[in-house]
């Protein structure tokens, strides 16, 4: 790729600016608009985006397209995809994409697809042993428990993916996670199991992680105290990492140590082996369904136009929400309570990902670029932080993602799944529309307040409204869509950082406390 002028030089930029400047058209107005909701829905691996509430026209539409063009999105992605050192400052490339299996030829190459798919059947093969009860501990026990120790990407991602697939979690095979190392959250785990039939995943890219080695360390104790000898721990311990030597040193057996690459960013790393756990949990067939989803909707990155485009049109959104609107957060609510991590798991994605501030040529950043990700399930955000969305002072907008069809086994699941939705839709609506004072008044009035209290009233219930919002719709919460959804806001996280010319594969933020810490370990804390 050519080098690339930064993102304020760009024309389709200073032409989004100036439309900014003018003076807003309410969102009411905006959906007055015919045809409106067709023109700005596309769907695309059993999801559906509904763009209309955003607070886009088809000038603005047309200036963000063009800014994507100007940024060269399709050039940077077809480089990711191909396996160039994208990832600049480690001189790595970024193949996260690589993960998902399928066929062989793929624009990483047929030596990557061969890596990829050993270590793939080898997790799926494990994964399956496991829950046959095959693979068994030291006294012969068939293994009834799984513990994950990992922290960051080595445990939000496999953690976000068993809450969302809990319906199909092995009834023989509970599967735990472990991330903090406070010492109550690996003994509020282990209190309730027997250890002969307890297995520790641990999982770390470099196998230096000091939380997870810690708590690492103390599972190695607990199998001890409960009476696993000592030359027999290791037929109760998995290691999954970048670094297999490192893990050797520890004493982890390398027929049970599973692999991925540098190339692997760990909030990526989803779909590697770092996945063994959710594989356990919910089965092989249905952890590579998962692949099959977010597959899927990278065929649909690399190939659909940029108009119709799921990852570039939410991308370029909240470019326009983030930059020229001046919104600096983003909140996600999920109308699905087994999508209840999956924020966290975002918030990682897209803050470790774009919370930078140096462009790729070292200058520093002239823009604003990733928001603050929160959010939490809609439900009871309603009841929680909505007063400040719908009331605030904080201008902010917001990702709804509901779930079109219901599985849980429930008499009246039909009925719960209707009130959620309706919500979910009276949420996004009424947080664009708003209420004007007038309005508010006239209900009041309506509702048999006398004409003193309900002109008293208006002001302190009256909506402003115009608050832009996403309505990302799952037609079912399965392996499949799931892997889409993920999919959907890596490719999105990547096309911000595309415009904003920085880059999304380093963490050097991460690294500063870590290195910190260690100094005043050495030094006697």
């Amino acid at each position: 790729m050519t080098t690339m002028p930064l993102p304020v030089a760009l024309p389709a930029w200073q032409h989004l600016q100036a439309l900014a400047n003018e003076p807003p058209v309410p969102l009411r107005e905006r959906l007055a608009e015919p045809e409106r909701a067709r023109r700005l829905t596309w769907s695309a691996a059993g999801l559906t985006l509904d763009a209309s509430r955003q607070a886009i026209g088809t000038e603005i539409e047309r200036a963000l397209l063009d800014l994507a063009a100007q940024s060269q999105i399709a050039e940077q992605r077809e480089a990711m995809f191909r396996g160039e050192a994208i990832n600049t400052t480690e001189g790595r490339p970024v193949l996260h994409v690589a993960l998902r299996g399928g066929e062989a030829g793929g624009p990483w190459g047929n030596a990557i697809h061969a890596l990829v798919q050993r270590e793939l059947d080898r997790v799926c093969r494990f994964a399956e042993e496991l829950r046959a009860g095959t693979v068994r501990g030291h006294a012969g026990d068939a293994f009834t428990d799984v513990v994950n120790i990992g922290i960051g990407g080595s445990d939000l991602g496999p953690r976000m993916a068993a809450d969302a697939l809990a319906h199909l979690a092995s009834d023989a095979v509970r599967v735990h996670y472990v991330s903090n190392p406070d010492a109550w959250a690996l003994w509020s785990v282990l209190r309730g199991l027997d250890a002969k039939r307890t297995l520790f995943i641990v999982s770390s890219k470099t196998f230096t992680t000091q939380e997870t080695l810690t708590n690492a360390a103390s599972a190695r104790h607990w199998l001890a105290d409960q009476g696993v000898p000592a030359d027999a721990i290791a037929r109760h311990l998995v290691a999954i990492t970048a670094t297999p030597a490192k893990s050797a040193e520890l004493g982890y057996d390398p027929e049970r140590t599973f692999l991925f690459w540098d190339w692997v960013g760990g909030r990526y790393s989803l779909w590697s082996a770092l996945g063994l756990p959710l594989a356990i949990g919910i089965g092989a067939a249905a952890f590579r369904e998962l692949l099959a989803g977010a597959r899927a909707m990278d065929g649909h990155f690399l190939h659909a136009p940029l108009q119709e485009n799921l990852p570039v049109r939410l991308a370029l959104h909240g470019v326009w929400n983030r930059n020229f609107l001046r919104m600096p957060t983003q909140l996600i609510a999920c109308y699905a309570s087994r999508l209840v991590r999956f924020v966290p798991f975002v918030q990682q994605m897209d803050m470790e990902s774009n919370g930078k501030r140096t462009h790729l040529d070292g200058s520093e950043a002239t823009v604003d670029t990733g928001p603050i990700v929160w959010g939490g399930l809609g439900i009871d955000g309603q009841h929680a932080y909505f007063q400040l969305v719908h009331q605030g002072r904080h201008a902010l907008p917001v990702d709804f993602i509901g779930v079109l069809s219901e599985d849980t086994p429930l008499p009246l699941a039909g009925a719960h799944h209707a009130v959620v939705n309706l919500n979910l839709r009276a949420q996004a609506q009424a947080m664009a529309l708003g209420r004007t004072l007038e309005e508010t008044e006239a209900q009041l009035l309506k509702d048999g307040a006398d004409a003193e209290t309900a002109h008293a009233l208006a002001p302190h219930r009256q909506f402003p409204g115009n608050i832009p919002s996403h309505l990302l719709w799952l037609d079912r919460l399965d392996p499949g869509r799931l892997g889409a959804l993920i999919a959907l806001y890596e490719h999105k996280v990547f096309c911000q950082a595309a415009i904003w010319r920085i880059n999304a594969f380093d963490q050097w933020g991460v690294e500063l406390g870590k290195t910190m810490a260690k100094a005043m370990e050495r030094a006697g804390g």
